[in-house]
């Protein structure tokens, strides 16, 4: 397998206890005695109590609950019947644009890709065009902290709200109108039988548009950065069976977790080896070191374990396969520019841009 693309340079948390191996990794997510911390929890425990919390950042029964009731979107057998024939389909239009321009940007025909087929599984079919563009100016390369002490936090206030409205107007509120209307068999109509007001499902598909759509990209992108610098492995993966090409796939993102950080705060003192993280404890599960101690788990932990894991991890992996199997099957097709990287240094996350692809000869 290749050595590592992602420099995971990382300054830990000094007021977290850090956990490294794997073994004490999975011991801390699957525990019953933690819950989430990091990824914005602290702004949404600011909500009134009245706004239901999107699953992401609840823990327990109600978690655990919401998770069983949604799991049928997300299985194998599900994925495979009803989103196959989608993944075929805009594959083959993001590869279109790759065969009829001179050059393109891999990162803007992967993320889509994840975006088309993200949205049919949670309901987001009745967008305006240009959901790409809003997401990518919700989720900035660089965030600012939003606040009221300085003009910098004030304006980050006004744009995180405007960002927040436009993809309401554009892409939320649409979807909820017509499941009103006539229930169909996705995630959204499941929001709406449970109740839950157009501001909480907003909640509920930017955070599967996070965890599902701009991950995946990121996974999509850095396997083909692999498979264009590394000749061996891309004839493995394109010589291979489908059974192959996911064990590799696999085994790249459990090199190149996306997320390469995870926390939890313990409600309770809990094990972790021969350790105990004590309660109220911020605990730093660092993935990327982990998952080198692990060759023979599929993944190991880059879609996470326990209560939290992933639900979409059959989906991404589907997708991936998809796409870059037709991809590096498409002759003469070579790297112009490898990606730019930037890092998110708290979650040590990594986005590629500017990864610059062409089917055409050099000039």
């Amino acid at each position: 397998m290749s050595s590592r693309k992602i420099d995971r340079t990382y300054e830990p948390d000094g007021t977290a206890v850090r956990v490294t191996g794997y073994a004490q990794a999975k011991e801390v997510l699957r525990s019953t005695g933690t819950v989430q911390a990091g990824l914005g929890v602290e702004t949404v425990e600011k909500l009134p109590p009245s706004i239901r919390r999107p699953v992401l950042y609840r823990d327990g029964e109600e978690h655990r609950e919401h998770r069983r009731q949604t799991a049928r979107y997300f299985t194998p057998r599900r994925v495979d019947e009803h989103y196959r024939e989608l993944m075929e389909r805009v594959a083959d239009e993001q590869l279109a644009h790759l065969r009829s321009e001179p050059a393109v940007d891999l990162a803007k025909l992967s993320f889509r890709m994840a975006i088309e087929v993200v949205s049919a599984v949670i309901g987001l079919t009745e967008s305006r065009p240009g959901l790409d563009k809003r997401l990518d100016r919700f989720f900035p390369e660089k965030f600012g902290k939003p606040g009221f002490t300085s003009l910098h936090g004030i304006y980050w206030v006004f744009k995180q709200n405007f960002q927040f409205l436009g993809i309401y107007l554009a892409d939320v509120r649409p979807a909820v109108k017509v499941r009103r209307r006539q229930r169909r068999d996705d995630l959204i109509s499941h929001l709406i039988d449970e109740g839950c007001r157009d501001g909480e499902i907003l909640g509920e598909c930017l955070t599967f548009a996070a965890a599902g759509m701009v991950t995946t990209r990121e996974f999509v992108n850095v396997v083909a950065w692999h498979l264009f610098t590394d000749d061996a492995l891309r004839q493995r993966y394109t010589g291979g069976d489908e059974t192959t090409r996911v064990a590799l796939l696999h085994d790249l993102l459990r090199l190149e977790p996306v997320v390469g950080n995870l926390k939890r705060r313990t409600t309770a003192a809990i094990p972790a080896g021969e350790a105990v993280i004590p309660k109220d404890a911020l605990v730093d599960v660092d993935v990327s070191t982990a998952n080198l101690e692990r060759a023979d788990e599929g993944p190991g932990l880059a879609f996470g374990d326990g209560p939290h894991k992933c639900p979409g991890a059959y989906v991404a992996i589907q997708e991936a396969d998809i796409f870059l199997s037709k991809l590096f099957a498409i002759e003469g097709l070579r790297m112009v520019k490898p990606p730019r990287v930037a890092m998110k240094p708290d979650i040590s996350s990594y986005e590629l841009r500017d990864f610059i692809i062409s089917v055409r000869p050099p000039a």
